[in-house]
C-alpha cells in the first residue's frame, strides 16, 4: 500500500489538495512541497476514553518567577528581567547578524555563574563554535557543547544528566525527527522538532532558546504556529553598513513587548550600549535644514533619533518616494496632509526620508518630526538647534498627543536639549525643564518655517530663511 502524501506550503503551512506554483493562502511562489503523511492515525477523542482532570481556581497563590539573570543588561531588559525557567524563546534574524554570537555570550555568562548550559549546534562543527568562543573570551566557560541535528539524540543526551538551566538550539531549521520523511527545515519537521524540544524544556524546567532563520521578506521561516508555541519571540535587526544591532521583543508572556536592546558589533563580540540615544544622533553641532530629532519610546525605554529628509524638484513624471527606517504609507499620508491642509506643493518633488543609525520606527508619534524635517528641507530653514519633536498627525491636520510624554521630555533634558515642539498635553504634564512650544495644527508647524511666504517672497534665498 502506497503512503499518502499532501502538498504543504513551506512559508505558511497551508495544505492544498494538489501542487501549484503559488500558494493560495499566503501568495508565496514555489513554496509548496509534497510531504508524506505519517501512518499513525490519531486516537479516538471520545469522552469515555479520557480521564477527568481536577481544575484549579484563579484565586490561588501564584509562584514567583525565578529568572535567570545573565548579567548582559540589554538582553535581560528585552526578556523582561532575564530568562524564565521552563520557557521557550525564539530568536530570529538575518544570516550573519550575530544571533549565534549573542546566544553564545549569554550561555557563557550564565555558565560562569555555575548554571549548567547546553549549546546545541546543527549548522557548525564543534571546533567552529570553540574558535568563536575563544575569540569572545569564553574559551574557559563551562558550556556543554553538542553538535547534532537528530532531535531524539539531543533529548536523550540532555536527559542523561541534571537538567540544564539553559538550552540553545542553533538552529531549529536544521533539526529533524526520525518519524517524518520530509527534509529538515520543512513545515512538518520544524513543527515536530519544536514541539518535542519545548515539551522537554517545560517538563524539566530548562530555559529553551531556539534560533530561527528569516525569509527574504524578513519574517521567521517555517510555520506561523512556531511563534505561537513559544513564550517569547525576539528579532535581531541591523543594517549591513552599521555596527549597531537591535534586539527587539515582538512577543513576551513574561514581560513587556516591543522592548529593545542595543548592541555594537566588535571584533570581540557584541558590546551592549547603555545610552542608545547618543548613537542615533549625529555629531554635527550646526543647524542643518532637513533634519529633526524625534523623541520616541521603544517599549519602556525612551530613544532619541534623528530623522533626515530631502525634498527636491523631480524631472520625472512620477516623483520618487524613498524611505529608510519608517513606514512608506505613513510618509505618503503626511505628504498628503501637508499638501491638502497646509497648501504645500509636494506632488512634483522627489522625497527621501531616512532614520539615522539603522533604527526602524513604527510608532505614529514620529509624524510631527518627519513633517518638520520635510518642511525644513523644502524651505531651507533648519529646526532650531537643541529642539526635539513628537506628535501624531491626523488627516484633518490636527496634532494629537502621544503616550509617555514626560518620559520623552526627561530623556531629552538629560541629553542637553533645551526645547520641545509637542502637541497639547493631556492634563498636568511635566516639561522636564524644557521650553515647550505647543503645536495644535500642522499649519502651526508650517508657519514657523515661513513656508506660506515662499511664493510671495521669491527674492529671499531659502538658506537665509529663519524659523520663527
Amino acid at each position: 500500500m502506497s503512503k499518502r502524501s499532501r502538498n504543504v506550503c513551506q512559508a505558511c503551512g497551508a495544505v492544498s489538495g494538489k501542487w501549484a506554483g503559488r500558494c493560495d493562502a499566503c501568495g508565496a511562489w514555489n513554496t509548496i512541497v509534497e510531504e508524506v503523511v505519517p501512518e499513525t492515525a490519531p486516537k479516538s477523542t471520545s469522552a469515555d476514553k479520557g480521564r477527568a482532570l481536577r481544575g484549579e481556581s484563579l484565586a490561588g497563590e501564584a509562584k514567583q518567577l525565578q529568572r535567570l539573570h545573565s548579567g548582559i543588561r540589554e538582553f535581560d531588559v528585552v526578556t523582561g528581567g532575564g530568562l524564565v525557567p521552563g520557557s521557550a524563546t525564539l530568536v530570529g534574524g538575518e544570516p550573519g547578524i550575530g544571533k549565534s554570537t549573542l546566544l553564545l555570550q549569554v550561555a557563557g555568562a550564565l555558565a560562569s555563574k555555575n548554571l549548567p548550559c547546553t549549546y546545541v549546534t546543527g549548522e557548525e562543527a564543534a571546533d567552529q563554535v570553540r574558535h568563536r568562543a575563544q575569540r569572545l573570551g569564553l574559551g574557559d566557560a563551562p558550556v556543554h557543547l553538542i553538535a547534532a541535528t537528530n532531535v531524539s539524540d539531543i533529548l536523550a543526551t540532555i536527559e542523561t544528566g541534571p537538567a540544564p538551566a539553559m538550552v540553545v538550539i542553533d538552529s531549529i531549521q536544521t533539526m529533524f525527527v526520525d518519524g517524518l520523511d520530509s527534509a529538515p527545515g520543512s513545515v512538518a519537521q520544524v513543527r515536530a522538532s519544536a514541539q518535542a524540544l519545548v515539551a522537554q524544556a517545560k517538563r524539566r524546567g530548562s530555559a529553551l532558546v531556539l534560533l530561527g532563520h528569516v525569509t527574504k521578506e524578513g519574517i521567521i521561516a517555517g510555520p506561523r504556529v512556531l511563534e505561537h508555541m513559544v513564550d517569547t519571540v525576539l528579532t535581531f535587526e541591523g543594517e549591513r553598513g552599521h555596527t549597531f544591532r537591535i534586539l527587539r521583543a515582538t512577543k513576551n508572556r513574561f514581560g513587556p513587548a516591543d522592548e529593545i536592546g542595543v548592541f555594537t558589533m566588535t571584533a570581540a563580540g557584541l558590546r551592549e550600549e547603555h545610552n542608545p540615544s547618543a548613537l542615533f544622533l549625529s555629531d554635527h553641532n550646526t543647524e542643518t535644514s532637513g533634519t529633526a530629532v524625534f523623541a520616541g519610546v521603544e517599549g519602556t525605554r525612551p530613544v532619541l533619533v534623528e530623522i533626515q529628509a530631502l525634498v527636491a524638484p523631480s524631472p520625472l513624471a512620477t516623483p520618487r518616494r524613498a524611505v529608510v527606517g519608517w513606514d512608506s504609507a505613513r510618509l505618503a499620508m503626511v505628504l498628503a496632509v501637508l499638501e491638502a491642509r497646509c497648501g504645500l506643493a509636494m506632488a512634483g518633488r522627489d522625497v527621501y526620508l531616512n532614520v539615522t543609525g539603522g533604527l526602524r520606527i513604527s510608532e505614529p508619534g514620529a509624524d510631527l518630526a518627519a513633517a518638520a524635517a520635510l518642511v525644513s528641507s523644502l524651505t531651507g530653514a533648519p529646526v532650531p538647534q537643541g529642539t526635539i519633536l513628537f506628535g501624531e498627525i491626523g488627516l484633518s491636520g490636527d496634532v494629537r498627543a502621544v503616550a509617555h510624554s514626560a518620559l520623552r521630555l526627561k530623556e531629552a533634558a538629560k541629553l542637553g536639549f533645551k526645547a520641545a515642539w509637542t502637541p497639547p498635553a493631556r492634563g498636568e504634564a511635566e516639561d522636564g525643564g524644557l521650553d515647550i512650544v505647543t503645536i495644535r495644527q500642522l499649519s502651526d508647524l508650517v508657519d514657523r518655517f515661513g513656508a506660506a511666504e515662499m511664493d510671495a517672497q521669491p527674492s529671499i534665498p531659502l538658506r537665509e530663511r529663519k524659523v520663527r
